[in-house]
């Protein structure tokens, strides 16, 4: 059988929510049989630090996370948070294992929607860094980032609450409205919720009339279809 090894506890509430939605997801295809599933939980404060402070020293913290997987035997491994994708290439041209990107799903997903113009959520580091434009640009797809002020304060909030598991009505009538704003103002034809914990928090299909993305849903759809020995494209 197919093992996946997640990277996980960046942060744990997330961890638990792909841990749940791989299982769904394969209760679906084959309710007789489990995946064969290898978390290896990562402390997200150090994560985050090392983030802000030390990108070199954030790529080996992950490479061990990688390199304990791989000795556990995983066939290939994903990080269950969009933070730490800021390292992805390199963390990919190291690893002895396949990965299988959060971001690039994600791009899949937009495009098959015919989406052009998406905002992009999530924490400061995954707001203000080129690797989601990077790779929506390779799809013809364009992000839009908030504010500086705007990105503080949605940081402030993921950090400060999502991260430990307080969901608060509203922290997501604030979001809705940054929305809101980014579709009145920058044109914006969805949303990016591209932080594993916002579906925890927007936990409707559309966020101010716009779709949302919930890239939790979209990866886990990949990470299934591979457990299955299909590709990692989009969700069937």
């Amino acid at each position: 059988m197919t093992s996946v090894g997640l990277v996980g506890g960046l942060g744990p509430e997330s961890t638990i929510d792909y841990y749940r939605r791989i299982l769904q997801g394969w209760a679906r295809v084959d309710p007789s049989t489990v995946p064969s599933i290898v978390i290896d939980s990562l402390d997200v404060q150090r994560a985050l630090r090392l983030v802000a402070e030390d990108r070199t020293a954030l790529v080996e913290y992950l490479l061990d996370s990688l390199r304990r997987l791989a000795g556990a035997g995983v066939d290939f491994i994903a990080m269950t948070a969009n933070t730490p994708h800021i390292v992805f290439d390199e963390l990919a041209a190291r690893s002895s294992v396949p990965m299988l990107s959060i971001v690039e799903v994600c791009a899949e997903e937009a495009r098959r929607r015919g989406l052009r113009r998406l905002a992009l959520l999530g924490t400061r580091f995954t707001m203000q860094a080129p690797f989601y434009p990077d790779v929506f640009a390779r799809h013809g797809l364009a992000v839009v980032r908030p504010s500086e002020s705007d990105r503080a304060w949605v940081h402030e909030r993921y950090v400060g609450q999502l991260l430990v598991g307080d969901f608060r009505d509203d922290t997501r009538q604030e979001i809705t409205s940054l929305v809101a704003r980014l579709r009145d103002d920058e044109g914006v034809d969805g949303v990016i919720l591209g932080g594993t914990e916002l579906p925890l928090l927007l936990t409707t299909p559309v966020v101010a009339g716009l779709p949302a993305l919930d890239t939790t849903a979209l990866h886990v759809a990949a990470i299934v279809e591979r457990l299955r020995g299909g590709s990692a494209g989009r969700p069937a």
